[in-house]
């Protein structure tokens, strides 16, 4: 992006903030750390007036946020580089990009001229579904917990996907360990049976195993094909170091992935020394702009981009956008959610890949009356005219 594009008289003139809800399209359960997580989801949004026009994004903006920001010029929050300045990336980098994009009438992936795989139709990026929970816990026969997860990738598979997470760890906490072992074991085979052979699996502990449990089942999953092993354990320098020697002894060419929630400020560095594979910091926070600049200096290094993405709807479509830019790419985590109020039928899932649309901003587009609805209900605005809240 060239800063020197954006007009000098751009300024915000109103920020909006509201959330629109929906739910999945199937309840999902538990995971090692967590009870039923459900069908209701909520997104976070900002409708921005810039030059009288509109655009939208997620954002966690606060009102204190908001009023510092009203009246200001938008060339005045990006670097020299293009890049959103730090203190407004969490707040309004995504309603600002969107709204630039739809200014110059380009998508968010071609902005930043990184664009890869570019035709008239878009972006198509690898996804994965990442609906596969602990659905089974209510059933104490591992066979019938195999086919209902089995069950819930076939609905996966035909909506487009060819490339499963599955959620592992069931003996962290809510079965007896091996137990639980046992049956995460049994259904991440019975997930492939469903995925095929070119279908890429991956599993995800979210911290509920140790250093040997973590070998065990990377034992017997070892004629499975496993893609990466995600949050195995809490992160732990010494652990990763020998999980990742131990994998290379046994030429198991097992992945190593994490970074999702509160994770170790030094696992970039550890990335860099070469003991975990895959980065996954999530695409609403740090977000959009700090993932440009960490993914570019993870392709310096050979490593692989995931960014986390379960449960905001949003995020689906921005990480899609993202991947553009980076070279070491691999999935859009893809969660399968309705918004009531946010249009995204421009994109669609086949064949494994997640298609991004050649529209302008993030190609989304929003029922402006319910958003102003939503506004009216539990939500504020800010304009620049008498620079007061309206809180409803």
């Amino acid at each position: 992006m060239k800063i020197e594009e954006i007009a000098k008289h751009w300024v915000i003139e109103k920020i909006e903030f509201a959330r629109l809800h929906g739910e999945r399209a199937r309840s999902a359960g538990a995971n090692a750390r967590l009870g039923i997580h459900g069908k209701a989801c909520s997104v976070s949004l900002v409708r921005i007036t810039i030059d009288g026009q509109t655009a939208y994004g997620a954002s966690s903006i606060t009102t204190e946020q908001a009023r510092t920001f009203i009246g200001k010029q938008v060339c005045d929050l990006f670097d020299e580089n293009g890049k959103i300045l730090e203190p407004y990336r969490i707040c309004l980098e995504y309603p600002l990009l969107d709204w630039l994009g739809r200014r110059w009438n380009q998508p968010v992936y071609d902005m930043y001229n990184e664009a890869r795989s570019q035709t008239q139709s878009g972006l198509a990026v690898p996804c994965y579904d990442t609906s596969l929970y602990f659905d089974d816990l209510h059933l104490t026969n591992d066979k019938d917990a195999v086919a209902l997860i089995q069950e819930e990738a076939k609905q996966g598979y035909a909506k487009g996907h060819r490339h499963f997470k599955i959620k592992v760890g069931r003996g962290g906490m809510h079965m007896p360990l091996m137990e639980g072992t046992r049956r995460d074991i049994a259904i991440v085979e019975g997930v492939r049976e469903v995925a095929g052979p070119d279908g890429k699996l991956m599993i995800d502990a979210n911290n509920a195993y140790n250093l040997n449990l973590t070998k065990d089942v990377l034992t017997a999953l070892s004629d499975i094909g496993l893609y990466w092993i995600e949050e195995a354990f809490h992160e732990d320098e010494e652990l990763y170091k020998d999980l990742k020697s131990w994998l290379k002894e046994r030429n198991q060419k097992v992945l190593i992935a994490d970074g999702e929630g509160h994770a170790s400020p030094r696992l970039v560095d550890w990335a860099m020394q070469g003991k975990v594979d895959v980065l996954q910091y999530d695409i609403i926070h740090p977000g959009f702009t700090h993932w440009l600049e960490l993914g570019a200096k993870l392709d310096e290094h050979a490593l692989m981009t995931a960014p986390h993405c379960y449960g905001n709807a949003y995020g689906i479509y921005a990480t899609g956008h993202l991947s553009a830019s980076i070279k070491g790419f691999q999935f859009v985590e893809w969660d399968d959610i309705t918004i009531e109020g946010m249009d995204d039928s421009a994109y669609f899932v086949k064949d494994g890949l997640f298609h991004v649309p050649p529209k302008a901003g993030f190609g989304l587009e929003f029922d402006d009356d319910r958003f102003t609805y939503q506004v009216s209900q539990d939500g504020w605005v800010i304009e620049l005219e008498q620079t007061r809240v309206r809180s409803h």
